[in-house]
């Protein structure tokens, strides 16, 4: 499992974890995310994440 850090706040999603906020289940993949998805702290889109 992968994590990818938010390049403008620094969040990181952990695969592990998930995103409780956004009801992301622990396993989800980052690239299986909703097109959708944005960052929970800085709202802004996948495209601004980098794998870490």
């Amino acid at each position: 499992m992968a994590k990818y850090v938010c390049t403008v706040c620094g969040y990181v999603y952990d695969e592990e974890v998930g995103d409780n906020s956004n009801n992301i289940e622990a396993g989800t993949k980052f690239e299986d995310l909703p097109d959708d998805w944005t960052c929970p702290l800085c709202s802004v889109g996948k495209d601004m994440f980098e794998k870490e």
